[in-house]
């Protein structure tokens, strides 16, 4: 399974050669503008449950997209056949249905002047074999220690380890022709734990470019188990205001609900709290947001975007103050700007923090909610209205009294980000946004 650097980069060479033929047919075809996009994956993932083998999956998988343009009219088809006949179709259909769509002013493949000729190497590709038999043990031994860590822990829903290595092929009619390799390996772990009529579970996990630098899983196991058991006879609070911590595992959704109110689509349509607010400061003056696109063996490190523009490092955010929307092509031309490098998400997003970690946040707050999970999806990027289920911890002369469970956490979006008094230097690392624990100064909980 496992593919050396020498074969990946030979296997990227033969899917490019796939993509300039699809290209080349678009052209023959009349197309004036063309874009292709080509991707492979393969990998192993194991699932275990008291130690009992639940599945073993191996997967190779593939897929092409292209988009073409007569003129300013558009045509795009997929599949995840990479024969040359199913290409050649591809080509065909997309072709066939540019041909019937309006035109649109603001179509067409990103300028040449965007986009990445000479992608850097950001050292992502870490093709580390493992073999079933071992997948296997690590999660029997991440459960094992779960179940060895507290007698309240009675149950478990399974361990799960996955390793997946790829690669992604970008071409266009400007004579891009640009690709990579990466790979991502992850293992997670969620328990059960039982108090007198409580029942309550929870989870921990680890994620990384390479395999070696993944926290050992018997401590996910007890990472696991102990987040289990802290929640324990949870309690429900009187509806009131207060100040709330996002811990640092789910802050980051924060500040992803601030990526889909900065999109260019969102701005465009004027579908946005955030529409007409760059230069203006839409967060607390202390909050600094940095996208760092090139930062090596980073879990959203890319040289280009899914249309090959070039990602650059960009300061979003600057002591409170928005910069910039985040562009795609086609919505920097509905805008009047340049695209971004943003079509398929941010890259790597490093919040600013202070020297604080979670329990001095803690005892800044003093009394009130710390949050580490969110439910539901009641989150309105038009006009800012938050309110999510959550569950976490009360906190009271700084200190963590007993957990809390079903309340309700409401606000405005525009106000929370002003309402910032602190991001804790505890940041997570597992995904594309980076953010210590963040601390706003007042919310309304409602409970009981």
């Amino acid at each position: 399974m496992q593919a050396t650097e020498q074969n990946v980069w030979q296997e990227i060479a033969e899917v490019k050669d796939a993509v300039s033929a699809v290209l080349a047919r678009a052209k023959e075809l009349g197309a004036s503008s063309a874009e292709a996009s080509m991707s492979r994956t393969r990998g192993l993932s194991v699932e275990t449950r008291h130690g009992e083998v639940e599945t073993v999956e191996f997967n190779q998988d593939g897929g092409l997209g292209i988009s073409l343009y007569f003129g300013q009219r558009k045509g795009s088809a997929s599949t995840a056949d990479l024969s040359p006949q199913a290409l050649e179709r591809a080509v065909a259909a997309a072709a066939d249905i540019a041909r019937y769509t309006s035109e649109d002013p603001h179509a067409g493949v990103a300028e040449a002047s965007w986009l990445e000729f000479s992608p850097p190497d950001l050292d992502l590709f870490y093709p580390d074999s493992i073999s079933t038999e071992l997948a296997i043990s690590l999660c029997a031994g991440a459960e094992e220690a779960a179940f060895a860590t507290d007698k309240r822990i009675t149950n478990s829903e399974g361990a799960s380890f996955s390793s997946h290595q790829g690669l992604k092929v970008y071409g266009n009619s400007h004579g891009q022709l640009v690709g990579y390799p990466s790979s991502r390996h992850s293992f997670s772990c969620v328990m059960i734990g039982e108090q007198d009529d409580d029942m309550q579970r929870d989870y921990s996990f680890t994620v990384a470019r390479q395999y070696s630098k993944l926290l050992d899983p018997k401590q996910i196991g007890r990472e696991a188990a102990l987040e289990t058991v802290a929640r324990l006879g949870a309690r429900q609070l009187p509806t009131q205001k207060v100040p709330v911590i996002f811990r640092a595992d789910i802050a980051s959704s924060l500040f992803g609900h601030l990526v889909s109110a900065i999109s260019g689509g969102s701005i465009y349509r004027k579908s946005s709290f955030l529409l007409d607010k760059v230069g203006k400061q839409v967060m607390a003056a202390g909050v600094t947001v940095q996208e760092q696109p090139h930062l090596t063996q980073a879990l959203a490190s890319s040289p280009f975007d899914a249309e090959g523009v070039k990602t650059r490092d960009l300061a979003v955010i600057e002591n409170g103050v928005l910069n910039t929307y985040l562009t795609t092509s086609y919505s920097a031309r509905k805008l009047g700007m340049a695209s971004t490098g943003h079509a398929g998400g941010i890259h790597n997003w490093l919040i600013s923090h202070g020297n604080d970690d979670l329990a001095a946040l803690c005892r800044q707050m003093g009394k009130g909610l710390l949050v580490t999970e969110l439910m539901g999806q009641g989150v309105n990027t038009v006009t800012g209205d938050y309110s999510r289920g959550a569950s976490g911890f009360w906190v009271e002369n700084g200190e963590i009294q007993f957990p809390v469970a079903e309340v309700t956490i409401a606000g405005n979006l525009a106000d929370m980000f002003m309402n910032i008094a602190a991001v804790g230097n505890d940041v997570d690392r597992r995904g594309g946004v980076l953010t210590g624990s963040v601390l706003i100064s007042q919310m309304q909980v409602a409970g009981s």
